[in-house]
Parts: C-alpha cells; sequence; structure tokens
C-alpha cells in the first residue's frame, strides 16, 4: 500500500467517515483474512460510494496488501485532525465519529450525501468489525492521542515551553529543521521493511532525489567569486540539513552525504571555478551522481600512504590512473556498486619522474547506460550489518585516462608540459591542507549520529512512560521509567545528547567562521574529537534503547533496531574513533609543547601556579570531601574538575614520552607505549568540550524555566562522567570515598529528576510522529 492510497482516503469526502473504522480494522488485528475480505466486498458494495471511492477502499482492506506502520500512524494523525475537539469524542461510535468528520468538513450540519441511509450501511460496516458501541472511539483516541498527554501517559506537566526549547536547540538553523521535518512527514517519504537490497537501495535514491528537487543538496556559489562567508553559509545549511534527516532512515542520511557532501564538497573545497561550473549544479540536483573514492583495501587512515597512481601523460595531456596492487583496490565506496557515475578518486600524484603525494581527481566510473567505464572494474561489497540502502562497491583502475582538467587543482596544479605548482611547498602541509578542508563531514557524522541517538531515546522514553510491569500489591502495575534501573539508563544519555548536541553546533560555528584559514588545526581537532564522542554515544544510546524496550525494541517497525545497527558503522567511517582519537592526543600534546617552546616568564608563572593549584586541590580536604549538592552542582566546580583531569593526563602524557625520548627510544615506539594513556586522555578532552559547551548553553538560555531544566540535564551531564571515571578521581587523590558517594548518590537523584520531564525533553527535539513512526512511541 502506498502513501497515495493513503491521499486518496483521506481527501475523498465519501471516505474520510469510514477511515476511523479502517483504522481500528487494522490497528487491533483481530479480523481473519476471510472476514477482512467479506468486510471488503459488502463496503465496496455501496452505490453511495463512486468507482473511484470503492477501489480507493478496497485497496484499504486488501489483506494481501496490508499497510505500514508508517502509514497507520499517519491516518491516526489525519483523523485526529479532522475530529477537531477529541475530549468530546472517546465515548463516540466509530460511526458517530465518522459522522463527526463529516459535519466538520460541511460546516456545522452532516453533508447532504450522508443521509440516513447511508448512516445506517456505515453503522452496519461498525458492526461487522465486531467492536462495542462506546469503546470503539475510544481505542482509536487513546492510541492516536486525543486526550491530553498527561492523561495518555499520566505523566506531570511539562515544567519549560516545549515549543520554545525546540526552538532554542533548532537555533541559527531553525529554517532548515522545519522544511526537513515538514518534508520527511510528508507521503513522499514512508519507511521500507522486508525488501530486497536491490529494492531498498532503488526507494534510497528515489527519495534523495526528492531531496535535492527540494535544493537540500545545493552547495554550489552563488557567484563566482564566492567569499568565505558564503561558502560557510552554505555549508552549514548543507550539514543541518545532514543532522535532521538523522531523524528519518540513515541510509538516505548516508547517501546525502556521499552526494552532496563528499562528493560534492571535494568539487567546491579541492576544486575550483571551473569545476563548480562545470559539475556543481548537476551534483546538487542528484542527476551526476557520484563518491568520495579515498579508502584503500590496505590502506583505510593512513591516506598519506595510498597506492592508487595518477602519473601524467604531456603526450596527450591526460592523467592515467592505476590500481597497481590488489591492496590498492578502493574498498567501501558510497554510489559506486550501483549508481555512482562519477568519482573523486584520491591517488599519488606523478609528473616528471617525481612524485607529489596524494591529490584528488575527478573519475568517471560508469558510461551514460550504466555499464562500467573503460578500464574501471566494479564490485559491490554485498550486504552488509547496516545501511543497506546505500550501495557500498570496490572499485580498481586498469590505466584509466583522464583529461588535465580533472585534478582538482585548488593546491596544486600540472601544466600541459608537465610541470608541478602549488601555493604550499611543503608537500606534509599541502596534503593536510586538502584533508582539512574535508572537516566538514566528520562534523555532519556527529550531528547526524546524534539525532540517531535522540530518535532512539524517544522512542524508549515513550514507551517506558506507557508500559507498565509489576507493583505493589492490589494496585495498579507502575510504568517502567518509574523504575531507578530503568531512569538511570536513560536519562544520562538524554542528559548527554542535550550536551552533545551544545557542542556540535558551536563546533559547526566555530568551522564557518573560520573557513580559510590557514592554521585550522583546533577545528580539526575539535572535529575528530566530537566525531568519536557522538558516535560511541549514539551506539551506546540505541543499545540501552533496544534493551529498554525489550523484545519490542527487537522489532523493525519500531525502528530501533534499525538505528542501533545502521550507526555502528559511525564509530569507522570519517576516520577509526581510536585513530582519531590519538590525532586528538597529538593535538594536545603539540600544544602542550608549544606553550613552553614559546612561553615567556609570565606563561611559565602561570601554568606553575596552575600546577600548584592542582596539588593544593588534591591535598584539601574541604575539595576532596566536600559533598554539599551545591558545591557539586556548581557550575565552577564542574569545569575545574574536568579541565584538571585533563591537564593531569597530558602532562603526565608528555613526561611519560619525554622519559622513553630521553633513553633514545624510537618516537613511534614511544608514542605506541603510552597509547592507552593517550585513549584517556582524548576521552577527558571530549568530555571536557562538551561540558564547556554544555554551560555555556546553560548561560545564553534567557527563558528561566529553560535555563532552570538545562542546568539539571548540565549537572546530569557532569555527574553522570564523573562518576563514570570515578576510579581516576580516588586513584589521583582528587576525591575521597565520600565524595565518590555523594557524586553516585546526586546522579542518581538527577535522573529521578529527569524521569519527572522526561516526556518533554525528549519531544522538545522536535521529531514529528510520522517520523518517529514506531507504534510502541505511542499509546494504545
Amino acid at each position: 500500500m502506498t502513501m497515495s492510497t493513503l491521499k486518496e482516503l483521506i481527501t475523498h469526502e465519501h471516505l474520510l467517515p469510514v477511515a476511523p473504522m479502517i483504522y481500528a480494522a487494522w490497528a487491533d488485528g483481530v479480523l481473519s483474512d476471510t472476514e477482512m475480505t467479506s468486510l471488503r466486498a459488502y463496503a465496496t458494495g455501496q452505490d453511495w460510494l463512486d468507482a473511484d471511492a470503492q477501489a480507493a477502499l478496497g485497496a484499504w482492506l486488501d489483506p494481501e496488501d496490508p499497510p505500514s506502520a508508517t502509514t497507520l500512524t499517519r491516518l491516526r494523525a489525519a483523523i485526529s485532525t479532522s475530529a477537531g475537539d477529541l475530549s468530546q469524542c472517546h465515548q463516540m461510535t466509530l460511526a458517530a465519529l465518522g459522522e463527526r468528520i463529516a459535519t466538520r468538513e460541511n460546516g456545522q450540519h452532516p453533508p447532504a450525501w450522508y443521509s440516513d441511509d447511508v448512516r445506517a450501511h456505515i453503522e452496519a460496516i461498525e458492526k461487522n468489525l465486531g467492536f462495542a458501541p462506546k469503546d470503539a472511539a475510544s481505542a482509536i483516541l487513546l492510541r492516536e492521542g486525543a486526550l491530553p498527554a498527561a492523561q495518555r501517559f499520566e505523566e506531570p506537566e511539562a515544567d519549560f515551553d516545549i515549543d520554545a526549547m525546540t526552538r532554542l536547540l533548532d537555533g541559527p538553523w531553525r529554517e532548515t529543521w522545519k522544511s526537513v521535518r515538514a518534508l520527511l512527514a510528508s507521503d513522499a517519504f514512508e519507511y521500507v521493511d522486508d525488501v530486497s537490497t536491490d529494492a531498498y537501495r532503488e526507494q534510497v535514491l528515489d527519495w534523495l532525489k526528492v531531496v535535492a528537487r527540494h535544493g537540500f543538496g545545493d552547495i554550489a556559489p552563488k557567484s563566482k567569486d564566492p567569499s568565505m562567508e558564503e561558502i560557510g553559509a552554505s555549508m552549514g545549511r548543507f550539514m543541518a540539513s545532514f543532522e535532521a534527516l538523522g531523524m528519518f532512515d540513515l541510509s538516505l542520511a548516508i547517501k546525502f552525504g556521499v552526494q552532496f557532501g563528499l562528493f560534492g564538497g571535494s568539487i567546491l573545497f579541492l576544486g575550483t571555478p571551473k569545476h563548480h561550473e562545470k559539475y556543481l549544479a548537476d551534483v546538487g540536483s542528484a542527476r551526476l551522481l557520484g563518491g568520495f573514492a579515498m579508502t584503500e583495501r590496505g590502506h583505510g587512515s593512513n591516506v598519506q600512504d595510498l597506492q592508487t597512481t595518477a602519473t601524467f601523460d604531456p603526450e596527450r595531456d591526460e592523467f592515467v590512473i592505476h590500481t597497481p596492487t590488489d591492496q590498492a583496490q578502493k574498498e567501501w565506496i558510497g554510489n559506486a556498486a550501483v549508481h555512482g557515475q562519477m568519482m573523486t578518486v584520491f591517488a599519488q600524484l606523478h609528473t616528471a619522474g617525481e612524485q607529489y603525494g596524494v591529490h584528488a581527481f575527478l573519475v568517471p566510473v560508469r558510461d551514460a547506460d550504466g555499464q562500467p567505464a573503460p578500464g574501471v572494474r566494479l564490485k559491490d561489497c554485498g550486504h552488509k550489518m547496516g545501511l543497506n540502502g546505500v550501495d557500498n562497491g570496490r572499485i580498481w583502475f586498469d590505466q584509466v585516462r583522464i583529461p588535465r582538467e580533472n585534478l582538482l587543482d585548488r593546491y596544486a596544479s600540472v601544466s600541459p608540459q608537465g610541470e608541478y605548482s602549488s601555493p604550499i611547498a611543503s608537500g606534509g602541509k599541502r596534503f593536510f591542507t586538502m584533508l582539512g578542508t574535508l572537516v566538514a563531514g566528520r562534523i555532519s557524522v556527529a550531528a547526524c549520529g546524534l539525532t540517531a541517538s535522540k530518535s532512539a531515546l524517544a522512542i524508549a522514553t515513550r514507551y517506558g512512560a506507557m508500559r507498565r510491569q509489576f507493583g505493589p500489591a492490589g494496585k495498579p502495575e507502575s510504568p517502567i521509567l518509574n523504575y531507578p534501573t530503568h531512569q538511570q539508563r536513560l536519562m544520562p544519555r538524554i542528559a548527554t545528547a542535550y550536551g552533545l548536541h551544545f557542542a556540535v553546533e558551536k563546533l559547526r560555528q566555530r568551522y564557518i567562521e573560520t573557513r580559510g584559514n590557514e592554521d585550522n588545526r583546533e577545528v580539526e581537532a575539535m572535529a575528530a574529537a566530537l566525531k568519536s564522542f557522538s558516535s560511541w554515544h549514539a551506539i551506546e544510546a540505541t543499545q540501552a534503547a533496544r534493551e529498554c524496550c525489550g523484545g519490542m525494541g527487537y522489532l523493525s517497525e519500531n525502528r530501533i533496531s534499525p538505528n542501533r545497527v545502521d550507526v555502528d558503522i559511525f564509530a569507522t567511517f570519517e576516520g577509526d574513533n581510536t585513530v582519531l582519537m590519538m590525532l586528538v592526543a597529538r593535538s594536545l600534546l603539540s600544544q602542550y609543547r608549544q606553550q613552553f617552546e614559546n612561553a615567556s616568564i609570565f606563561t611559565l608563572a602561570r601554568f606553575v601556579a596552575g600546577q600548584a593549584a592542582s596539588a593544593i586541590q588534591k591535598r584539601n580536604p574541604l575539595v576532596t570531601r566536600d559533598t554539599a549538592p551545591e558545591h557539586l552542582r556548581d557550575a565552577d566546580f564542574q569545569l575545574r574538575v574536568f579541565r584538571t583531569r585533563e591537564d593531569d593526563l597530558l602532562g603526565s602524557a608528555a613526561q611519560r614520552l619525554k622519559r622513553r625520548l630521553d633513553n633514545d627510544m624510537d618516537a613511534f615506539d614511544a608514542f605506541n607505549e603510552v597509547q592507552p594513556h593517550l585513549l584517556s586522555l582524548a576521552n577527558a578532552h571530549a568530555e571536557r568540550v562538551v561540558m564547556e559547551c554544555f554551560a555555556e548553553g546553560v548561560d545564553a538560555a534567557q527563558d528561566p524555566a529553560l535555563k532552570r531544566t538545562l542546568t539539571m540535564l548540565r549537572d546530569l551531564y557532569a555527574m553522570e562522567y564523573l562518576h563514570r571515571d570515578i576510579g581516576w578521581f580516588l586513584e589521583n587523590g582528587y576525591v575521597e570515598p565520600q565524595k565518590s558517594r555523594a557524586i553516585r548518590d546526586l546522579r542518581n537523584q538527577l535522573c529521578a529528576d529527569a524521569r519527572q520531564q522526561a516526556l518533554p525533553l525528549v519531544n522538545a527535539w522536535g521529531i514529528p510522529d510520522g517520523v518517529l513512526s514506531a507504534p510502541i512511541a505511542f499509546p494504545r
């Protein structure tokens, strides 16, 4: 059944009044195929229905083609909208509810076609359904949420304005979020389950084209010489769109990122105006489908040592792209298996007998008929753990010739005579400058994974507020969200999602503001840290959400399990998380070294004073033993303790490395020996960055109710991550056992406090009901 069938049902004036009965017939699943067929024959035989209405009704009552969960969710929403004030409807029969809908559509009275005879036939249809007269509409309405949320979920009223929180979170990209929400809630988007990989890929491609038609893939500059501000604003909108698409199917989000972010972004940032004018319009409209061929079988994270070659032939003014060994085959390339027509290929540039390192080239891989281009061999990677709507493939090149102009030459060019030139003399600096231009991908993955975690947490939280198990003797069973163990699995992750939201938004703004800077290593390090933190959080949060929903969380229709398997790869693509965290640690060590190489006597004095303050804090019982809630919930204390841990780990890591280097150990071996220490340092850095961004987000909130709610979540985030690493703080003398217990107790209390606002907190993420879709997220 298609979404067009839904549209026919809810727009045809003769059919909308029977919509409640159609919903009831499918929602309860109590009718056998024989009974459904009999009902279909009776309903479609009514002479007050024209041929189109009979056909549409027949499609809805076909036992061989049942509606999907998403279609039923949207039908339920249409019934709610058409019925008006639902508080007056919950004791109505289905027939009476249908008559109310017909009356509201017509004005004050039923329309002329709604005669006594029609009324009798509709009542007969309800009788065939077997519903008790006054319970039927109640069953529909309680599922739909006709009654106020507090009655449906038996939840406390929100302590803050949910819409205001949504606006705060949407930030400067509010209109982009609004547009994406509206698009995803439209008839064009419906989840697909139980389809073949080929069918799934084609569905994702169809969705991508719809997204492109609405302009979300357009990153082309509007002027021939765009400013950094123009490019930054364009990329900001793109990244916000990528983030918002994480509400829906993640295969679409990733294919969107491959097509417009990686393929289009590489042309935008590594190419020059001639490339922009020739390709970007077709890329943005999805007329030219492409990919980003960087990873090789033998080199994933080690991009600098890729083996694919691009050798310039001055006689024919062409580059020859070649895969010299099987280890050099391009691996896991999005859009390569089926849809891609051209790839941005990263290869070692050779000209005039010299090698100049990795550069990017535009290489056609399929002809107009979809067949592999001459010299190109393509192979499907096959079925994967998740993201099977993305056609990942392998690519081999056998002496493939491309024009010299296909070198993306913003940072380096080759003349017709084969002379290489670059504004950046250092090969290493040139390489990292090229990679630095693509940092938007890591920011987008961090944001998209975060949105996926919000979706899973919203479903699990809503389900937990309704699902009842056990309770005191003689009293109703209790919602499982009331149990502390359940709260402690969900609430800290909700708090972390809020903190990461502020951190990713700050990173995006900093990226936009610093576009074009020669040295952007701080943003690159922050992107590496938050991409890792966010994707690990997404994996952890979706797994916790799945477990919190029991067997219901394992069903695909409830959306958590598809999210769980899809986000797993977020820890790997755009840089393996552990490798990225090593880059973060290296960046911190580099800054640490520069701090002393360029230090004045005043800088050194400040550092010594800071170290002395940390030492005093270790020994000061007023600090290490202070268990007062107001102390633990003080933002200055929280920021100081996260910073102190990071500084301590950085200083001790530097000392360990120096001892090894002083003993003539090879630098590579020295770094390897302290890798676990460096990973702890990078994690502490990421957690501190989120802590600081969270505190800034709280400070920026103007509405007192929002500030109060966000403060509670900030405190929960702080206690959660102190509790997780409490062993380190105990070992290093920053807290004593009684303070450790106080941190644990406050964390647990804050989980209970957050539980009271659990539904408003997840609803404030603004995921439309039709996009959330999961049946378990809505009352029955």
